[in-house]
């Protein structure tokens, strides 16, 4: 759909995703979707709300996806407590 939004989660990048990757993959999501790379003044709001919406969903997406058997370094640390 989008080439430009980066795989997030390791091995695909070198380092844990930063809520600025996150963040910015989101905004490419809201941008490709709505059509608009900036919204007009009216929309300004209703866009934001969106990309806080996808970033939040893919937090919570890269925190609990488990991959080849073994889960998110926020996961175990969360379990190692």
């Amino acid at each position: 759909m989008c080439r430009s939004i980066k795989t997030l989660r390791p091995p695909a990048l070198s380092h844990e995703a930063t809520g600025e990757d996150i963040r910015a993959a989101a905004l490419q999501y809201v941008r490709k979707v709505s059509g608009f790379h900036v919204p007009a003044a009216h929309n300004r709001e209703v866009f934001e709300r969106a990309v806080e919406q996808v970033a939040e969903a893919t937090r919570a997406l890269l925190d609990d996806l488990e991959v080849r058997g073994s889960r998110s370094p926020r996961k175990q640390e969360q379990g190692a407590a």
